[in-house]
C-alpha cells in the first residue's frame, strides 16, 4: 500500500492541475473533469508504489488521457442518457421535517399488531376497499372491519401523531400522510 503521507502530498500538489487539464480534456465539462480527476486518482493510488520515485504527475496525465479515450470509446455503448436539464432540481422542501413525519408514522405503526399494520397499509396506502383487503388478506370482511377500527383507535391514541394544533378528527390527517410519506 501508499504511504499516505508521500501519496496525500502529491494529492495536494497536483490535484488542481490535473483538473485543469480534465477540464481541457472534457470541453469544460466541469463533473466529467471532477470524474477523470477522481478516477485517475484512484488508479494512481493502486500503481503509487510502483511510481512514487517516478513522475507522478506525468503517469497521472496519461492515466487521464487514456481514461477520456476510453469513455469516448464506449460513448455509444454507454447506457447513460445525456441529456440538458438537471434532473435534480432542489425543490425547496423541509426534507428533515418529512423524515420526522415518516418517522413518527412508522412508530405509530409498530404500535399495532401485524393484521392491524396489513390493513392500513392495504386500506389506506394501496387505496383497496374493505372487500379487496379481505380477500388479500384471506380473511373475512368482518376480520377487516374490525381490526381496521382497532387500528383506528389505536393510531387516535398514539403519542407519536399527536401534533401541537390537532385537528376535530384526526385519522384522515394521519391516513393521508401514509399515503403522502411513502
Amino acid at each position: 500500500m501508499p504511504e499516505p503521507e508521500s501519496f496525500d502530498d502529491f494529492v495536494r500538489a497536483c490535484s488542481y492541475r490535473l483538473y485543469r487539464v480534465g477540464c481541457l480534456l472534457t470541453g469544460g465539462d466541469l463533473a466529467r473533469a471532477e470524474d477523470l480527476v477522481a478516477e485517475t486518482l484512484a488508479r494512481l493510488y493502486l500503481a503509487w508504489p510502483r511510481i512514487r520515485d517516478g513522475d507522478g504527475f506525468g503517469y497521472a496525465r496519461r492515466t487521464m488521457v487514456n481514461l477520456h479515450t476510453d469513455w469516448w470509446r464506449r460513448l455509444p455503448r454507454r447506457h447513460e442518457t445525456l441529456t440538458g436539464e438537471v434532473p435534480d432540481v432542489p425543490d425547496g422542501t423541509d426534507h428533515g421535517n418529512q423524515l420526522a413525519r415518516r418517522d413518527s408514522i412508522v412508530r405509530a405503526l409498530r404500535g399495532l399488531t401485524r393484521r392491524e399494520r396489513a390493513v392500513v397499509a392495504l386500506r389506506y396506502f394501496l387505496d383497496l376497499t374493505e372487500q379487496e383487503t379481505a380477500n388479500e388478506l384471506g380473511v373475512s370482511l368482518g376480520t377487516v372491519k374490525s381490526a381496521n377500527a382497532r387500528a383506528l383507535a389505536k393510531l387516535r391514541v398514539s403519542p407519536d401523531l399527536a401534533e401541537p394544533a390537532r385537528s376535530a378528527s384526526p385519522l384522515p390527517a394521519a391516513a393521508s400522510a401514509l399515503h403522502r410519506e411513502f
